[in-house]
């Protein structure tokens, strides 16, 4: 994608000392960034907030962040946003984290509409509220037509359950005589799993300092680059997704082969 040169110099406008929109290569941005945003809670905590005004603070840089990946020309950008294993939280935090969700969705279509954003979900949407599902099915028909970077959301989301679940899909097919075993390839289980049709991601960031995937796209960043900021979500801003690029960039990619 080509962005805009005159709203991404206007967007990356007085940066502080230790990175600038001049120390990436614009042709070099990966086409698709990855984020799991981790330290909501500590966050809050740390201001002596309760856990849901982390999550607020979160969805503020979440904002932040689709912004300047529209900028720079970034075709994917994906965010872990709720794992099928955040249902164990307290009730009170889930409730109002899937209300946050549903309403920072609609008030987002705006902007969603203005910069062309396509919006993808990746996880099993039957499992959520009845309420929160109908509020995303219809952003996503909103934002069906758009052309632009694609966003995709990550809820109720599990890496080992897409992948169990596009080998059942498969071997359904196989028991169907639609396919052979023998055509039961890696292409063709990836055809199968929440992301089909996307680019893998080139680029993952974790911020909060943690050294783990949780269970995220566990097939899809065979060959990713990855980024751990100590930084807590809340304070993720545009200037460290520059830092994340920059890092990127400075990486020998040697996908399992030799280095230059």
């Amino acid at each position: 994608m080509v962005p805009d040169p005159e709203a991404l110099r206007a967007h990356f406008a007085e940066p502080p000392a230790d990175i600038a929109l001049e120390d990436i290569e614009l042709e070099g941005v990966p086409r698709h960034i990855s984020c799991i945003m981790d330290g909501n809670g500590r966050w809050a905590t740390a201001r002596g907030l309760s856990r849901g005004e982390g999550h607020k603070a979160g969805i503020v840089s979440l904002q932040e962040v689709i912004t300047a990946a529209v900028r720079l020309g970034v075709e994917v950008l994906s965010a872990y946003a709720f794992s099928t294993e955040n249902w164990s939280r307290p009730k009170a935090e889930v409730n109002l984290l899937m209300r946050l969700f549903a309403k920072t969705f609609l008030e987002e279509l705006p902007l969603l509409r203005r910069e062309n954003v396509r919006v993808v979900f990746l996880g099993d949407l039957s499992a959520l509220p009845s309420a929160i599902r109908e509020t995303f099915e219809y952003g996503l028909a909103e934002c069906e037509g758009h052309t632009g970077m694609v966003l995709a959301l990550a809820v109720n989301y599990g890496a080992r359950a897409e992948i169990a679940r596009a080998a059942r899909a498969l071997a359904l097919e196989v028991a169907a005589g639609e396919r052979d075993a023998g055509s039961v390839t890696e292409d063709a289980l990836a055809a199968h799993l929440y992301t089909a049709g996307l680019p893998d991601p080139e680029l993952v960031i974790r911020t909060s300092g943690e050294l783990r995937l949780s269970n995220y796209l566990l097939w899809q960043v065979a060959y990713a680059e990855f980024y751990i900021t100590d930084t807590y979500w809340p304070d993720f801003d545009r200037w460290d997704l520059l830092r994340a690029i920059a890092s990127f960039q400075g990486r020998d990619r040697r996908f399992g082969g030799l280095s230059a």
